[in-house]
Parts: C-alpha cells; structure tokens; sequence
C-alpha cells in the first residue's frame, strides 16, 4: 500500500496547491518516462510507492525545483 505524501512539507517550497499540483504531474511524468510500472521503491523503507507520491516526496524534500519563468515584455 502506499504511504501519504507529505502534501504540507511540499507545500513549502511552492507557492500555491496549484503550482504543486502541476510540479508534482510534470514530475510524476518524468518517472513514467523511465518505465512503465506505476510503482517505485521507496527510498527510506524499500516499500512500493505510487509515481505520484514520490513525485510530491521529491518536491517537499528539494530534490526536484520548480522554475519560475516570467513571460517577455516585448517593450511594453
């Protein structure tokens, strides 16, 4: 079964649940793209882990960011 991310940590180091939400799809996609298996070990107790947890647990332990980029003025 799979453990409950830590949703508030990860909340800390993004600036709204929105921004969250979408760091932690993009990132689950990133993990999708090494194989196909929905489940990945996990880090401290070697247990099966959703992508999608260890996507937030990625984002609330910094070992992911999430970039900010401002769109051009275009001389306005």
């Amino acid at each position: 079964m799979s453990a409950l991310p830590p949703i508030e940590r990860a909340l800390k180091n993004v600036s709204s649940r929105y921004e969250l939400v979408h760091a932690a799809a993009k990132r689950a996609a990133q993990l999708l793209e090494r194989d196909e298996d929905i489940f990945v070990r996990g880090r401290q107790k070697n247990e099966l882990v959703k992508k999608t947890c260890q996507a937030i647990v990625d984002i609330a332990e910094n070992k992911v960011a999430c970039l900010k980029i401002k769109p051009e003025n275009n001389g306005e």
